[in-house]
């Protein structure tokens, strides 16, 4: 078949056929970013690594970074989520003010040889600011309130903190210290891990970024890939429920801001 009736049966004309851009683009700096961050951050996927372009001052199109992006391959494999009944909704409010409510939790993993070790977790509710990771073999309660006593003494204690019914929170000892110090203890209903959703949130990406990416051979290996990472989550990985800033940098603004506008922070 001739060109010209090619042409007529797709409907298209021959000087589109015949078209070449001459726009010449340049993306190296780009694909070069991008690789950087993907071999940094092997978790993140594109809304992060935009986020992170625009706070580096990278005045990319979106659209065209997404496009590197996907010609690369470093789109992300998503789980299918698994389908359950929706339950009766509840609202899980954030704090406008630091200190107001902090989020404990425990994980578990494994060493290299088997043997089993826990963290425990603890997140500032107000900017999602991680005040502590800590592994050990063992976390009784007052282990766990002698650790919640170190951040308080930069930070101060908090209002209130939000737990699950763990044995460690629910111990007399653990009820004692918190009314010690003033503290409200916000027990989550059983089963309903989602009423503590920050710091759900939170272990998950700890996992995803750390403990499932890592084979560890001792515990001084999680102590010491674990503070590396929680530098890089407090203060470089954009959040995007914070505006698109990291914890720490969305805490400045927001003070910022507040003095501005001369809102009384409590």
């Amino acid at each position: 078949m001739s060109l010209t009736k090619s042409c007529q049966l797709v409907s298209i004309s021959k000087s589109s056929y015949y078209y070449k851009s001459r726009k010449k683009t340049d993306d190296s700096e780009i694909i070069d970013y991008l690789n950087g961050l993907a071999i940094a951050h092997k978790r993140w996927g594109f809304d992060k690594m935009m986020l992170k372009a625009n706070n580096d001052c990278k005045l990319w199109n979106h659209k065209r970074v997404h496009r590197i992006y996907c010609q690369l391959g470093l789109n992300i494999r998503v789980k299918p989520r698994k389908r359950i009944p929706k339950g009766e909704a509840k609202v899980l409010k954030q704090p406008i003010f630091s200190n107001v409510c902090w989020s404990m939790d425990f994980m578990t993993d494994v060493l290299s040889n088997g043997q089993k070790f826990r963290t425990l977790n603890v997140i500032d509710d107000y900017n999602r600011q991680a005040l502590l990771i800590e592994p050990s073999y063992s976390l009784p309660t007052q282990k766990v309130t002698q650790l919640v006593d170190q951040i308080a003494i930069k930070k101060g204690y908090p209002r209130e903190i939000r737990v699950d019914n763990g044995p460690e929170f629910a111990a007399i000892a653990f009820k004692r210290w918190a009314a010690l110090h003033k503290i409200e203890i916000n027990y989550i209903q059983p089963g309903k891990p989602a009423q503590n959703g920050f710091i759900e949130r939170f272990n998950r990406t700890y996992r995803d970024a750390v403990l499932d990416m890592n084979l560890f051979n001792n515990l001084q290996e999680v102590k010491d890939i674990t503070a590396d990472w929680l530098k890089i989550y407090n203060y470089e990985r954009p959040h995007e429920s914070l505006a698109g800033l990291p914890p720490c940098q969305f805490a400045t603004w927001r003070d910022n801001m507040a003095k501005t506008t001369g809102e009384i922070l409590l």
